[in-house]
């Protein structure tokens, strides 16, 4: 098998399981355990940009505008990181899977709507259907499914503004960590003076638990950002479901949560959208790659 797809499936399947992790943290409150994420995440890949001799090419590369994009980079995955970590506790983990499901469509629907970029008359078909699923589940449950909206809003603008970004995925988490680094250390000192943090208080595993936030959030990325090196655009597409379908089944079978006829018949509906949205952009993909023949 391809090195790159290796890279990619592997980085998709530890972000399939990320719940289990989270939920053996369910006794400390989310935003201590997105503040250990942040702080411990920084603290790794500052170890390995320092290891592998990137230290200096960073440097180079920063300036008051850079910052600026990844002030906003860094509130946006701060935000999603925290309603993630809070919903899998909570015990949300179906709706935060549907939340990913729906982020490819919205990102492009907000291309559109943001960067102006034009849709193909077949590639608006997806965004309505799945529209009509988000839909359908308010309408059943007479609410928004607010998580999985809020987790796809803040991960589609994340990905819109790091579209805007010029550093890779690596130098650019560096950066995003780093800017809320102390935020979230001065929280967790806040915690510990006030004799309510879980770190070094509730045991050794939570303990190397907390610590291990910084590894499972930065080796899958590491992974990631070898495989998009390596493999086309339309495998790394394909390869993004796998974490939200792993998610999903963890949700259903593990952690036993609801998942009734309505919601069958609302995820089936984006499902279909999702099936629509891919064989669109592979049959187009495949139509621009043919060679043109002159008579």
């Amino acid at each position: 098998m391809n090195k790159g797809i290796l890279y990619g499936i592997s980085a998709y399947i530890m972000w399939g399981f990320f719940p289990i992790y989270w939920k053996l943290l369910k006794h400390v409150p989310a935003l201590e355990l997105l503040s250990h994420r942040i702080a411990w995440s920084f603290v790794f890949l500052i170890g390995f940009i320092l290891i592998s001799k990137q230290w200096k090419e960073l440097q180079g590369l920063l300036n008051k505008r850079i910052f600026g994009i990844y002030f906003i980079a860094s509130i946006l995955i701060g935000v999603n990181w925290f309603l993630y970590v809070w919903a899998v506790n909570a015990g949300h983990i179906v709706e935060t899977s549907l939340g990913y499901f729906i982020n490819p469509l919205l990102s492009v629907l907000m291309g559109v709507i943001i960067l102006r970029e034009k849709l193909r008359i077949t590639q608006w078909i997806p965004i309505v259907i799945a529209f009509i699923g988000v839909a359908y589940l308010t309408f059943k449950y007479g609410r928004l499914p607010w998580i999985a909206l809020s987790l796809a809003f803040s991960f589609g603008f994340y990905g819109l503004t790091k579209k805007l970004a010029p550093l890779s995925s690596t130098f650019g988490l560096t950066l995003e960590t780093g800017i809320l680094f102390l935020p979230a250390v001065l929280y967790l000192g806040f915690q510990e003076s006030n004799s309510t943090a879980a770190f070094l208080h509730t045991g050794l595993t939570s303990d190397l638990l907390m610590i291990g936030a910084g590894i499972v959030t930065t080796i899958p990325l590491l992974m990631f950002a070898s495989a998009a090196k390596q493999i086309p655009l339309t495998m790394v597409g394909i390869l993004q479901y796998l974490a939200p379908t792993i998610q999903f089944f963890i949700g259903i079978f593990i952690y036993k949560e609801e998942f009734d006829t309505t919601r069958l018949i609302g995820f089936s509906i984006v499902w279909l959208a999702l099936i629509i949205f891919w064989v669109e952009n592979f049959m187009a993909s495949r139509v621009t790659s043919q060679p043109t023949t002159k008579n």
